[in-house]
């Protein structure tokens, strides 16, 4: 298209991330963080529900894939804990609001807040800025990376977890609601490493499987010293090729780390695996980004 890219555009592609400083206002950001506040205080876990999140492939195969909580998750509004915060009877062991590692994945559907942060003018202009023609909504997720949080998220691609044919069709909107520094675990990419294609997918089973996901192919070693360290304000947004390499590390702050992140597709000309753990539903279509 002819569009005339701007600096930053082209920053984009050529790195394959971009961090646009308050993005969001801080009120914005407080307004995020007392919903979720909310929904947690309210929150009823089935016994059965009770997941924990782990980023360990094994553990995740055995957690996640076990779980139909999980792979239903996609039009829902759904927790998933911390290792360790519950007893085998289902109990917290620690105050549920620290127990929680994650929220998802349809917060931008079910939520006012979350719905009116995703499809925020500001991120429309930035879609369209992108040069963006029909992009769809695929996931949300509010991260709480808590304090003494276990969990490093290990080095990853989006499209791994979020495969389209082709590639190439899935941008990360990462938005800070707390400073992100090297100390809480801000991110940290491999800027580049978005031109390589993916080496790893993780797909749906197939049916009598003992899991309900699997991974085909693997995570290639990376080189520690190839990482970069984005810390970040709160407001501030990160947009994540869905090829970049990226990750984060423990939180050893004392304090949180909390973030609201979704996924947008461009749905022109694009394919979505039918082999994806997430699908789109009758319930809930994938919505259009422009409103």
């Amino acid at each position: 298209s002819g569009v005339e890219q701007s600096p930053r555009v082209s920053q984009f592609h050529r790195d394959g991330f971009l961090v646009l400083e308050q993005f969001f206002s801080a009120e914005e950001c407080d307004s995020m963080r007392s919903q979720i506040q909310g929904i947690v205080a309210e929150m009823e876990v089935p016994p059965h529900c009770r997941t924990e999140f782990s980023t360990r492939e094994e553990e995740q195969l055995q957690a996640q894939g076990s779980s139909d909580y999980f792979l239903t998750s996609g039009d829902k509004i759904r927790f998933f804990f911390e290792k360790g915060v519950l007893d085998e009877k289902g109990n917290f062991l620690i105050p549920k609001e620290k127990s929680i590692s994650k929220i998802g994945h349809a917060l931008h559907a079910h939520d006012p807040v979350f719905k009116q942060i995703t499809h925020s003018s500001k991120v429309q202009e930035l879609g369209r800025k992108l040069g963006l023609e029909r992009p769809v909504v695929v996931q949300s997720m509010y991260i709480f990376k808590v304090d003494d949080s276990l969990l490093a998220v290990t080095p990853h691609q989006d499209a791994t977890f979020l495969h389209t044919e082709p590639l190439g069709r899935i941008l990360g909107f990462w938005i800070a609601l707390e400073d992100a520094t090297q100390e809480n675990g801000c991110l940290w990419f491999i800027p580049g490493s978005h031109t390589n294609g993916i080496s790893r997918r993780m797909v749906r089973a197939a049916s009598g499987a003992s899991t309900c996901v699997e991974f085909v192919g693997s995570e290639p070693a990376y080189d520690d010293s190839q990482f970069i360290p984005l810390p970040i304000n709160k407001g501030g947004l990160i947009l994540i090729h869905g090829e970049v390499v990226h990750k984060s590390d423990l939180n050893s702050s004392g304090s949180s780390r909390h973030a609201f992140t979704f996924h947008v597709m461009e749905a022109k000309g694009t394919s979505w695996s039918k082999e994806n753990w997430l699908q789109p539903t009758p319930e809930l279509p994938f919505p259009s980004l422009y409103t």
